[in-house]
């Protein structure tokens, strides 16, 4: 028996997603309450896995058990032993061929900036800060570069472990919401810190210290060295993941909090 869970958390209070030996991850703690909760070993795959600081709202995950439980077991029943910092936002059984990375056709991220002179006291985890004002035309003038099948290597950590650097950018925008800056963005896949790279080379122009059409060369250039500093992980969600209609996934509200839907 499968099932699909989806999921939310406050990534300031792990060391990322993927289940470590030395620190606590979200993996770790979700996989603990639902082996409670089906009385045997749980292993879950997730549609993304997110750094240290990273945060989502849409996160996916599969996993496989033998006993039988109820679906209100995953969410209330996984919910009352979680900590405040995870949350099941809901569950649905799934045939067996499903997989929350494998299955998945596209995943979107949003990158909150704070875009005031002092820096924010209250979900300061939450927001990456900006003191300077961000030209969020200009911004946006450098994303019509980033959409289509590209090679992202001048976006691409040095870690990362992908065996190619080709990802299809379906859009990427930028909006202000009063004293807020959001960095809206869908792919099929990213490469590691790929968003966050994106966000700090946005940030770079939206600062006036690139002009926007030095993007498309640093696209061309293929070369991480050329790009600005990899962006704060404090503002960064995964909202939303995609998967085709034959499984039939809830689809909720994508949040996160204050912004509008669209």
């Amino acid at each position: 028996m499968k099932f699909a869970l989806g999921i939310e958390y406050d990534g300031s209070q792990f060391y990322g997603w993927q289940r470590q030996s030395h620190a606590v991850s979200v993996q770790q703690t979700l996989e603990k309450v639902l082996s409670n909760i089906a009385d045997e070993t749980v292993q879950v795959n997730c549609a993304g896995r997110t750094d240290t600081g990273v945060h989502a709202t849409g996160q996916v995950v599969d996993f496989s058990i033998s006993n039988e439980r109820p679906l209100k077991a995953w969410t209330m029943g996984a919910n009352t032993q979680l900590p405040d910092s995870v949350a099941v936002r809901w569950a649905h059984q799934v045939p067996d061929e499903f997989h929350a990375r494998f299955s998945a056709t596209a995943r979107r991220y949003r990158y909150i900036i704070a875009n005031t002179h002092a820096r924010p006291a209250i979900m300061h985890k939450g927001l990456t800060w900006c003191r300077q004002t961000l030209d969020v035309e200009a911004m946006n003038q450098a994303c019509q570069y980033f959409p289509g099948e590209k090679n992202f290597a001048s976006f691409q950590a040095s870690s990362c472990q992908s065996r190619t650097s080709f990802r299809f950018i379906e859009h990427l925008r930028v909006e202000r919401y009063g004293q807020y800056v959001v960095i809206d963005i869908k792919a099929n896949a990213f490469l590691h810190h790929m968003v966050r790279n994106i966000a700090g080379t946005l940030i770079a122009v939206g600062r006036g210290l690139k002009p926007y059409t030095w993007v498309k060369g640093l696209i061309e250039a293929e070369d991480r060295n050329k790009a600005p500093a990899t962006a704060s992980p404090n503002g960064l969600y995964l909202i939303d993941v995609d998967y085709p209609q034959q499984f039939d996934l809830p689809r909720l509200p994508i949040g996160p909090i204050f912004l509008p839907e669209g």
